[in-house]
């Protein structure tokens, strides 16, 4: 690829995870790991940065030490996050130790695993980068007494050691597969952020052509920090040497050199860390000289040519940084792998909460998807990626808004199975009582009229608890889109039901022995303020009853007389407050019933003529 100048400078920048890449801006953060079934899986969060941490941020040498420590911490934890999608193999019913766990303790073993790894590799780079330099400087001064503690070229050949073992250590893991592909990510996410910095569409193809070495890489930043480490080191130790030595036991005397090493850190990294920010400034020959070495390890060792599957995955990281920065509306999002049921549940119930969706919905995605009881969800086992990835795609578009009965399909009601969509509203548990208040009713050979069926499932449930009964049902909606709703839900359930398309009564012939309706009631001025999922999902047809509600109570009124049977029922349901208003419109008849809901509210009339 030709040489360009630089367009932009960026101020994302990343870190290689396994089989992936992290990268980080502003207000955010986004990991894209490739999982085992080749999917790109993007996890996505917000920063949260404390007062005392931002301010900690904008001083120089402080936000050096502050900046180290958090990307220490954080790249830890983001490494855990990747292996925990990368470490996802076929899916296998979890083994003895693993359900104990859960059960018992409420831990994942994958979990346990990771915190031991983490510990284990914390005192082995002790052990490696602090204990093993000054074990070998110590060999070298047994051979040649004079290098001891108090000569400088003692610090000196301690220095050198820790560069020697820095390299060979860089080295040594090449030979290890998931190391060299990390490093292969690793340049992905280079030439991703000098294509973006190059003016460059993030493509495969374009991305591929840029270079894998960076300014601002961190193998750099750690270049300069061990070579000031040296340098400070060296000098503080040989200058205080006199003060050590009244230490007469060696092994606190070496404790205490290695305690000089730690309380030194944190002015070793801030110092480090301004010279590369400064350095990153300017691109001259003068200041080459300092970045060589730097960039000669990420070429020779750190970085390697990716592969086009794993830039497209630090183009998806890249990418979802840009966006959250840009918008500050757009939600987090978390990766699919397995886990213990409790911790997911409760991530989500919060989720919602942070929403205003009630928790109840929470608890049945979890059942739905997992096939148990909702008081079973108490309590605790482990949850396959595969029914992790599918409660976060329903979890997913219910904070969109979605209604979560439209997003899993189909409902239960009144011992049938009924679909539902954006053609209908969906059922409420309340109207079972209405379709149960109508099975109870009804006698051998009657005839059934549904006015306002939506989806069906009123007469649908008739039909299918009364079939030893020889009734016959007929469902009536204005909507078209409802009336084939309902054939489909007739046909799901075995029933047979004549559905129409009517306005009301306008195209229904003959008498009926019971008409049932669960007509709109909501007020018109009232739907505004209804919930998001209702307001803007659920068919507006199917919820204004007009200015007060009772637009359909007053045409049921006015024509129920030429279409009940002698001695026909109408049961109706209502809204809270209503029952009293509609049975005013119903002045001709035998006698009139009010019914509570499940709640106590008057919901239901039966009226006789």
């Amino acid at each position: 690829m030709a040489k360009k100048e630089k367009k932009k400078c960026t101020y994302i920048g990343g870190q290689a995870v396994l089989e992936g890449v992290m990268m980080m801006g502003k207000s955010s953060m986004a990991t894209a790991v490739r999982d085992p079934a080749g999917e790109v899986q993007v996890e996505a969060k917000r920063l949260k940065r404390g007062k005392h941490m931002r301010r900690a941020a904008k001083i120089p040498l402080v936000r050096g030490t502050v900046n180290l420590f958090a990307s220490l911490i954080r790249g830890t934890k983001t490494l855990l996050r990747s292996a925990s999608v990368y470490g996802e193999g076929d899916e296998e019913e979890p083994g003895r130790l693993q359900k104990w766990l859960a059960e018992k303790f409420k831990v994942n073993l994958m979990d346990v695993v990771a915190i031991i790894s983490a510990v284990i590799g914390v005192l082995l780079a002790i052990g490696i980068f602090v204990f093993l330099p000054r074990f070998l400087t110590g060999l070298i001064g047994r051979v040649a007494p004079v290098i001891n503690e108090t000569h400088w070229a003692y610090y000196l050949l301690l220095g050198v050691f820790k560069l020697l073992i820095f390299i060979a250590y860089l080295a040594l893991i090449l030979f290890l597969k998931d190391i060299r592909r990390l490093y292969m990510y690793h340049g992905a996410e280079h030439k991703t952020i000098n294509a973006f910095e190059h003016g460059v569409e993030l493509t495969p193809e374009n991305v591929k052509k840029c270079s894998r070495i960076h300014d601002r890489c961190g193998t750099s930043f750690l270049f300069i920090v061990l070579f000031i480490n040296i340098v400070v080191i060296s000098a503080v130790n040989w200058a205080f040497y006199t003060y050590v030595l009244y230490v007469d036991n060696r092994i606190l005397r070496f404790l205490l050199n290695i305690g000089i090493e730690f309380v030194l850190l944190p002015v070793i990294a801030g110092v480090s860390y301004e010279i590369l920010k400064f350095l990153a400034r300017f691109d001259n020959a003068f200041v080459n000289i300092f970045k060589a070495p730097g960039k000669l390890v990420q070429k020779v060792l750190t970085t390697r040519e990716p592969t086009d599957d794993m830039i497209e995955v630090a183009i998806a990281a890249f990418n979802k940084v840009l966006e959250m920065d840009a918008d500050a509306t757009v939600p987090e999002t978390e990766f699919v792998t397995s886990g213990l049921m409790s911790k997911q549940l409760a991530a989500t119930k919060a989720k919602f909460a942070e929403r205003g969706i009630d928790e109840s919905d929470a608890e049945w995605i979890y059942s739905l998807v997992l096939g148990i009881k909702r008081s079973e969800l108490d309590g605790e086992r482990m949850i396959m990626p595969s029914e992790s990835k599918r409660i976060k795609e329903i979890v997913i578009k219910r904070l969109e808004g979605r209604p979560l009965w439209y997003i899993i399909g189909d409902t239960d009601f009144y011992n049938c199975k009924i679909k539902v969509d954006e053609r209908a509203l969906i059922p409420r548990p309340e109207t079972e009582m209405l379709a149960e208040l109508a099975v109870k009713s009804l006698e051998e050979g009657d005839k059934v009229l549904d006015l306002c069926t939506g989806s069906g499932c009123i007469a649908v449930s008739i039909a299918k608890n009364c079939r030893g009964k020889r009734i016959s049902v007929t469902g009536a909606d204005l909507s078209d889109a409802a009336v084939m709703l309902a054939g489909e839900n007739a046909r799901l359930n075995g029933v047979n039901v004549d559905f129409i398309q009517s306005d009301m009564f306008q195209s229904v012939r003959g008498r009926f022995n019971l008409i049932v309706c669960n007509p709109p009631y909501i007020k018109s001025g009232d739907i505004p303020a209804l919930q998001k999922e209702v307001r803007e999902y659920e068919p507006r047809i199917a919820l204004d009853g007009g200015a007060d509600g009772l637009d359909f109570y007053r045409r049921i009124a006015k024509s129920i007389r030429s279409y009940i049977a002698r001695e026909g029922v109408l049961l109706l349901e209502c809204g809270e407050g209503q029952a009293e208003d509609i049975l005013k419109l119903f002045e001709k008849r035998d006698y009139a019933m009010v019914i509570k809901d499940f709640n106590g509210t008057d919901r239901f009339l039966k009226i006789a003529f």
